[in-house]
């Protein structure tokens, strides 16, 4: 029992360090917002929390946040719990589809996501816009992807997989004889979906928004691409406006802001876990006769695959190809016999003769492999500190790991910001580099976690009766039997490095340019086709490491997984 009362040195060492990423910038945040400037720091005041919530923008700002995040949120959630149900419950042909669907939009960063979706629905020369006008004699274009529509359009497309993750293992595991039960007494389809399939989904479908609002309310990508042409302002979009523009930037009234963004995100995650814990208690799959049954779609069978195809076809294939069709046109064509014969390498050639654009493909590609080295690195000590120290401080550890799952890119790029200003690393790569790892500590924790699950402890102890001490067991007994997860959590965190937007675009500084900023700039430039061929360059990087990162995890079977506990 006093082992799991008192806490190792090693555990401790931790959680000062995870600490140290995690929560100080969050204080540096608090300090910030009642500090005079950043040239002022200590100077307290409560001016900035007076000149930021007496603002008569907020409001609009704060109506047009919530529009945008319950929008979609609840546009995500809706068509995930369709497409899991059609999944899961029913006989639509080519299932494999759906496992696409929650995949595969994973590897197309948010920021290229949006940008293709303004190629094709802007309302001057997009794709889509221009090719119906031309089709039916339109003086105007039909639709304007820069609206509150056009970005709950997009993030819900963009939030729908994590959705559909989430409700997905859920609705398969659902006891259907409960749905029988009903129709049995004479309850309609509609009276059952109502009364006990959603009742007994309601913690999926509770966690799904949940996570859902703390990821829109952490977007930024989408309100910058498609929000700021069209004058629309979020909260992410209008604490990047006080910190980047003017000649007197106010950081001290972006934290005020930010700490109560931070504040509901924190609240948020909280309630999502809880949720997740609690979900036991809706368990209704049991060792005792549980089957699961196919509901025949009948007539409807061909039509929802259609559909289901067309959305995979949007989410999936749309993206990167019109990226792709746009990086060899000499500007926005509609596809035609003269667009392809006009087709060139001319913004390839351009792209990679720009110094800034190889200087941020270099620099992404460093803090990609360093910072997810070192970030798997530490990963593995807490994860085996968590699963398999059992200390009194393994809880707090956690606790303080998964506390940067819930900050939103802009706020905490705010607060590493104060804490690096006065500071030599401010405005270098080093700086970019601890707050990725901090930011994304989680990533790489959370696999670890899982393959240390699989280790039996006897392994450990039978290291440890035959001599060896600690160190020498993690290297020779755990470490090798961790190197599919390794792997895996490596290229996760890489992966989610070499996108990167939000963090960037408030540490970075002429010369600490990355990928995604420089994308950005192309944007704000609307130089298209050098965008696009950029863009191209890292969805193929993150594709490479995704599927590497799969054929990886092939190999990490059930069976692999028992043989290594019999050795």
């Amino acid at each position: 029992m006093s082992a799991a009362r008192s806490t190792s040195p090693a555990t401790l060492v931790l959680i000062v360090v995870v600490a140290l990423l995690t929560v100080t910038p969050v204080a540096m945040l608090a300090f910030g917002s009642f500090s005079a400037g950043l040239d002022r720091f200590g100077e307290f005041t409560l001016a900035k929390y007076v000149g930021a919530y007496t603002d008569p923008a907020l409001l609009r700002v704060a109506l047009d946040t919530a529009v945008f995040v319950i929008g979609s949120t609840l546009f995500s959630t809706l068509l995930a719990l369709v497409l899991a149900y059609l999944n899961t419950r029913t006989d639509i042909p080519l299932k494999f589809l759906f496992n696409v669907l929650a995949i595969v939009p994973m590897m197309i960063p948010h920021l290229l996501f949006s940008v293709s979706w303004a190629l094709l629905l802007n309302p001057s020369n997009g794709l889509i816009n221009v090719a119906l006008m031309q089709s039916f004699g339109l003086e105007q274009a039909p639709f304007d992807v820069y609206s509150m529509g056009g970005m709950i359009l997009v993030e819900g497309l963009l939030n729908m997989p994590i959705a559909y993750l989430i409700l997905a293992p859920a609705m398969a595991s659902f006891d259907v004889s409960l749905e029988e039960s009903s129709r049995v007494f004479g309850a309609g389809v509609w009276r059952t979906l109502l009364r006990v399939t959603l009742p007994v989904l309601r913690p999926a479908i509770l966690a799904a928004l949940v996570l859902g609002v703390v990821r829109t309310l952490a977007s930024y990508a989408v309100p910058r691409v498609l929000g700021t042409p069209g004058r629309v302002e979020v909260l992410a979009t209008w604490l990047y406006e006080m910190i980047a523009t003017g000649f007197d930037p106010d950081y001290g009234q972006a934290a005020a802001l930010g700490m109560s963004a931070l504040a509901i995100s924190i609240g948020l995650i909280v309630v999502y876990r809880r949720l997740t814990a609690e979900s036991e208690r809706f368990v209704t799959v049991s060792g005792r006769g549980w089957r699961a049954s196919t509901i025949a779609l009948g007539r409807w069978r061909w039509p929802l695959f259609a559909a289901v195809a067309l959305l995979s076809f949007v989410v999936v294939v749309l993206p990167v190809a019109v990226l792709l069709y746009t990086s060899f046109v000499p500007y926005a064509m509609v596809p035609s016999a003269d667009a392809f014969a006009q087709m060139s390498w001319r913004h390839w050639s351009e792209a990679f003769e720009d110094p800034i654009s190889l200087l941020a493909l270099r620099n992404s590609l460093f803090l990609a492999v360093v910072g997810a080295t070192l970030g798997v690195a530490l990963s593995l000590f807490i994860a085996y500190a968590t699963v398999k120290s059992k200390s009194g401080g393994a809880g707090l550890l956690e606790a303080l790991t998964f506390l940067s799952f819930s900050f939103p890119g802009i706020v905490i790029g705010i607060g590493f910001l104060w804490l690096f200003v006065q500071t030599p690393i401010y405005a270098t790569l080093t700086a970019l580099l601890i707050g990725y790892v901090a930011t994304y500590l989680p990533y790489g924790v959370r696999p670890l976690a899982s393959a240390f699950v699989q280790i039996h402890p006897h392994l450990e102890e039978s290291s440890r009766v035959a001599g060896a001490g600690a160190m020498a067991t993690m290297r020779r007994i755990v470490v090798p039997l961790l190197v599919p997860g390794v792997v895996s959590a490596w290229i996760l965190m890489a992966t989610m490095f070499l996108r990167e937007l939000t963090l960037s675009v408030v540490l970075s500084r002429p010369g600490s340019e990355v990928l995604a900023t420089q994308i950005l700039s192309f944007a704000d430039d609307g130089l298209w086709g050098k965008l696009s061929a950029l863009g191209i360059v890292m969805i193929a990087i993150s594709t490479g490491l995704v599927v590497v990162a799969a054929m990886v995890g092939a190999h990490l079977r059930p069976g692999d997984a028992g043989s290594g506990r019999r050795t």
